[in-house]
Parts: C-alpha cells; sequence; structure tokens
C-alpha cells in the first residue's frame, strides 16, 4: 500500500503540484478593475511627483532670509503683493520684502524658497507681520519630492492595492497591464452530497465544500467554474470532469473520493480521464490528497470532509493559484505565539491546529478555537490563523511556542499591533 501511496511532506508534495503550473498570459484592465490583480509590467513614472515644487501649507511664500531673527515679540513686516490659490500659477516674483499669500498645493512663486503659516503671522490690510523665522525649504515640497521621472514605481509580480491603484493614476496610467485570472472548476463528489437549497433527507449533507473553495479561489484571486456535484457513478463522474474542462479552466478541483477507503469508482474515473497520482501527505487534518492532469489540465483531489478541504486548499491550490498569477511570496505572514491549549494524539504528521491569535503586551498568545476534528467546520470559522505543530512534536503542551500562519490580520481588537509581514 505505502508504494501505490506514497507518504510526502508538505513541501514534497507542494514542489510536485507547482512543478505542472506556469505564469498565465497577461491582458489589460482599466486600473480600478485591476484591484486585487497581480500587476504584469514594471510600471515607470512619466514625470516627476509632484512636478513642481508647491506649498505643504497655507500660508505665505517668502524669501527666508526676510524673516531671520523673527519673533512674537519682534515680527517682520512684508507687503503681500498677491493671493495664489492651487491650480494656478503666480504671475509675480516675490522680492525682498514681499510675500505672496499662498494656498495649499499651489506652486512655489518665483523668488520664493519658504512657507510660513498662517498660524505664524498676522495680517493687516496689505501688510503680513512675520513672528516666526523660517529656514529655507520650510514647508515646500520639492519637485519629484515623492517620484522622479523615469523612476520604477512598481514591478510585475505585485498584487494591487488601493495605494497601487492611486501610484497607476499618479503616472497616468489609465490602463495597465494584469495577468489573467487563472479559471478554477469545483466539483464535489458523493451519493451523500446535496446542493445548499435542498431539503435534508436521511444520510445526506449540504455541498458546503464547494462553496468554501470557491471562495478560496476568489480570495486568492481566481475565478470559480462551479461544476456541482458528481454521483458515485462512472458516467455521471466522467461528463462533469469534461463539463468542466470544456469551460477552458485552469485548475479542476475536486473534494472527496481520494482516501484508501473511499470507492474505487473516483480513482478509477480520473485514472481514466488522464494522469493522476494519489499521495498521503504527512499532514493533519488532510492526509490524503490525488493530484494529476486531466486534458493537459492540473487536478487538485482533495479530502471530503470540509476542514481538511479547506486546509488542503490552503497549502496547494491557493499556491497554485497565486503562482499563475504570477505572484512572488506564495505563502502566509507568520508569528510567533504561544499555545495557550493542549494538543492531545499527536502522532508523527505535522498538524495545522485552528486558533485564535491574541496580542497580549508583546506576545501572541493562540487559543484553540474549539475540536479539531476534520468535520468541525465552525473551528475555522473561529480561526484566524492556523497554528503549525511540526512532524518530530510527541506532543504540544500549553505554553509550547509555536509559528502561527495568518489566515486573516485584521479580525478586529484582539488583533491590533500586529505588524504585517506581506501582502
Amino acid at each position: 500500500m505505502s508504494e501505490l501511496y506514497p507518504m510526502l511532506s508538505v513541501e514534497e508534495a507542494l514542489e510536485r503540484v507547482l512543478s505542472h503550473f506556469h505564469v498565465l498570459e497577461a491582458e489589460t484592465a482599466p486600473i480600478l478593475a485591476a484591484l486585487g490583480r497581480v500587476l504584469a509590467e514594471d510600471i515607470e513614472a512619466d514625470a516627476d511627483i509632484p512636478p513642481y515644487a508647491n506649498t505643504a501649507m497655507d500660508g505665505y511664500a517668502l524669501r527666508a532670509v526676510d524673516t531671520f531673527a523673527a519673533t512674537r515679540d519682534n515680527p517682520i513686516r512684508l507687503r503681500v503683493i498677491a493671493d495664489l490659490a492651487a491650480g494656478y500659477v503666480a504671475d509675480q516674483q516675490v522680492t525682498a520684502g514681499t510675500a505672496i499669500r499662498i494656498m495649499t498645493g499651489a506652486p512655489i512663486p518665483a523668488g520664493a524658497d519658504a512657507v510660513v503659516r498662517f498660524e505664524d503671522t498676522q495680517f493687516e490690510g496689505e501688510w503680513v507681520s512675520v513672528q516666526e523665522e523660517v529656514p529655507p525649504g520650510e514647508n515646500v515640497r520639492a519637485a519629484g519630492e515623492d517620484v522622479r521621472k523615469g523612476a520604477v514605481v512598481l514591478k510585475r509580480g505585485v498584487r494591487l492595492r488601493p495605494q497601487e491603484i492611486g501610484m497607476l493614476a499618479g503616472v497616468g496610467r489609465a490602463l495597465v497591464r494584469v495577468t489573467r485570472r487563472p479559471r478554477v472548476a469545483i466539483m464535489a463528489t458523493g451519493d451523500e452530497v446535496v446542493e445548499v437549497e435542498a431539503p435534508l433527507a436521511p444520510g445526506k449533507i449540504r455541498n458546503s465544500n464547494s462553496y468554501s473553495n470557491a471562495a478560496q479561489v476568489l480570495r486568492a484571486g481566481g475565478t470559480p467554474v462551479m461544476v456541482g456535484i458528481a454521483r458515485d457513478d462512472v458516467d455521471e463522474l466522467s461528463a462533469k470532469i469534461r463539463a468542466g474542462l470544456a469551460q477552458g479552466v485552469d485548475l479542476f478541483i475536486t473534494s472527496g473520493g481520494v482516501s484508501v477507503g473511499d470507492f474505487d469508482v473516483v480513482k478509477k474515473v480520473l485514472s481514466a480521464e488522464g494522469e493522476i497520482n494519489f499521495w498521503r501527505v504527512r499532514m493533519k487534518p488532510g492526509k490524503p490528497l490525488a493530484f494529476g492532469r486531466i486534458q493537459g489540465v492540473p487536478l487538485l483531489g482533495m479530502p471530503g470532509n470540509p476542514v481538511s478541504a479547506m486546509v488542503s486548499f490552503e497549502l496547494f491550490a491557493r499556491a497554485a493559484i497565486l503562482y499563475m498569477q504570477g505572484v512572488a511570496h506564495l505563502g502566509r505572514p507568520t508569528l510567533e505565539a504561544l499555545l495557550m491549549d493542549e494538543v492531545k494524539h499527536k502522532d508523527d504528521r505535522r498538524h495545522y491546529v485552528r486558533v485564535m491569535v491574541e496580542q497580549r503586551g508583546n506576545d501572541y498568545l493562540a487559543y484553540l478555537t474549539g475540536e479539531q476534528g476534520s468535520g468541525i467546520l465552525s473551528s475555522m470559522v473561529e480561526a484566524d490563523g492556523l497554528a503549525i505543530l511540526p512532524e518530530e512534536w510527541s506532543s504540544a503542551k500549553k505554553g509550547s511556542r509555536v509559528q502561527v500562519r495568518m489566515l486573516d490580520w485584521d479580525m478586529g481588537p484582539h488583533m491590533q499591533g500586529l505588524s504585517k509581514e506581506t501582502r
């Protein structure tokens, strides 16, 4: 049996999976539609940002030398020769003993090299009393202070967040090249599985796996293609597989029918339709895993238990979807935490334990979210991370230091203060 179903480490299984994928082709998208997509080109600035020296404050543009030794008790009086709003250019030059009233963002007038804030002045008639000495460059944003023309402001492979969208707009890119979203077929298997809206008859369960996995596909940047449920029947399973493949998918995901004790019909059909390997991965939950190619499309067959299906997706399918988009970093941010509950019955597999993480002082505390059975989906609902218990551990006692693979960073006040490692 061990020869038919080799036991692999998580790293070995992931390496084998990723070796069957490549980065997908690029397409052009409007910048707002590119939010969350992966950039497929380097972006250079077409001009300095800002394109001209401008004021960072409302105040008066002047020569710094004219404010020498100014104080509230001994102010310096300057004649105000013009007003300047943002979006306009001064038609007068600042000379000795003069100033121009200026609004935030307006270009610095010729002759001026500093701006004094309104709060540090007193205006009377056409004169302003400067009550504080200002050095050259005070409250002045230099041309190119943010970005220099020709600089690479965004590199290919970055996932576009709102701040990257703003940068694209700032350098004049209304359209941008992004990697095409991977299309992922999702199919559940089993006579016991029924659709979400179907009434529950004896011996039946609702198809939660397909929806959990579809949501994971969306969150990873892919497009789910829902194929439905295939019964434990050769003809129906074959038809469902072909229907999914006909929709031009880049990855096919199934749940159920991959463990040693499952009906042979699943293994027979997957093997007959393509080249499929069945592995055992040294992890819990999610030991059984099928992987191969069907008509040239990679297929990941995951266990049928809800938590096993989600954790297997997290470790393998998510990485493949990111890889197809050209993402440089395929992992998740991790942190070290103190395990606040004992984990019993530890075997020689790597355990991914569902936890909620809380920051307390300089430490992070990881609490189990409930029973850790592979069918307890509610434990995933409460979790914002997976505590990783190494294979070589014979037990995991309360107070053990563990690495936690964070699934969510923004989970409320108990997570405040976390430093985010990666996007």
